[in-house]
């Protein structure tokens, strides 16, 4: 007897929730591709800490930079701090200055504003929407085990029962994110010490890294801190006048971003995320052809509908 209203639940609640969750979805989709994008490009030994010095010589004389991100993928380095409300986009190969955003870097920053909060300050929104994709999958567990045919249905039914451990990870470890939810525990305490200047920092990371795979350098809760793929992993390490130190890995970020095993994680997202674009495709279509076929009066045999002249 529960089954129909659950049904109706499940489905009204994802017509509530439609739109933003299609925009939630499509752009966690496309951004499921920027860890791939910057592990294949971050070719071994092409950036330096010596290039990456030469570079802040060059635009930042003053050592006024607070922080640094690179994009393997354009080959372009962000150095943030030295103007006000803006960075400074180097190419790394040439040494130019880009005055114009990179398509692949603005697309996933867009995507990312989107994801986050819509584009519209409404981080809120996405939050509750996210709540509701997981609500929809526990209503789609008491609804109970389906019966798999090659229909639409029965593909719906099949991606959301056999995919269930990835497709909830996904949406939960966003709403871990977005509540600051790590399972980490807080830093052990450090004796304080003046910050490392950009350059010395630089240094410090690639004396034991590969700089081709750093992602960014930059201070966070009293800490200098750089983000380095190793071995296909988003490492973060803490920067201090003794060198790095691994910092504790926070497996909501990895998990939720794919960056924890390189194509491969990167990969699993993208194949969750299509999962999901086809579980709201399919369920809308199924809604779609049920409300048709509620209002398209009933035909007798003669061809004209019942209740009419033949």
């Amino acid at each position: 007897m529960i089954k129909p209203w659950l049904l109706r639940f499940h489905r009204w609640l994802t017509l509530v929730f439609a739109l933003p969750l299609a925009v939630i979805v499509v752009t966690g989709l496309i951004l499921s591709f920027e860890p791939m994008a910057q592990v294949t490009a971050a070719r071994p030994g092409t950036l330096t800490a010596d290039r990456i010095v030469e570079l802040l010589g060059k635009f930042d004389p003053e050592g006024k930079a607070r922080s640094l991100a690179y994009r393997a993928y354009e080959g372009r380095l962000s150095i943030g701090g030295v103007r006000p409300d803006d960075t400074i986009d180097v190419d790394v190969r040439t040494g130019a200055e880009l005055t114009e955003d990179g398509r692949l870097s603005n697309l996933f920053y867009y995507c990312r504003v989107l994801h986050e909060t819509l584009m519209l300050e409404l981080g809120w929104l996405v939050h509750v929407s996210t709540m509701a994709m997981i609500l929809l999958m526990i209503l789609g567990i008491f609804m109970g085990w389906p019966r798999l045919t090659n229909t639409i249905s029965g593909w719906h039914k099949g991606m959301a029962w056999f995919g269930l451990p990835l497709l909830v990870l996904s949406p939960l470890t966003g709403l871990f994110l977005a509540w600051g939810i790590s399972f980490t525990g807080s830093p052990p305490p450090s004796a304080r010490a003046a910050p490392l200047s950009m350059v010395e920092a630089v240094r410090k990371v690639g004396a034991e890294q590969d700089l081709s795979g750093l992602v960014w350098v930059r201070g966070r809760a009293g800490r200098q801190l750089a983000r380095v793929v190793v071995d296909g992993e988003y490492r973060v390490f803490s920067v201090s006048e003794q060198g790095l130190a691994p910092t504790t890995r926070n497996w909501v970020r990895l998990w939720h971003e794919g960056n924890f095993a390189g194509i491969w994680s990167a990969l699993m997202n993208v194949a969750i995320s299509i999962a999901l674009v086809g579980l709201m495709v399919t369920g809308l279509i199924i809604w779609a052809r049920r409300r048709f076929r509620k209002r398209r009066p009933r035909v007798a045999r003669t061809g004209a509908p019942v209740g009419t002249p033949a």
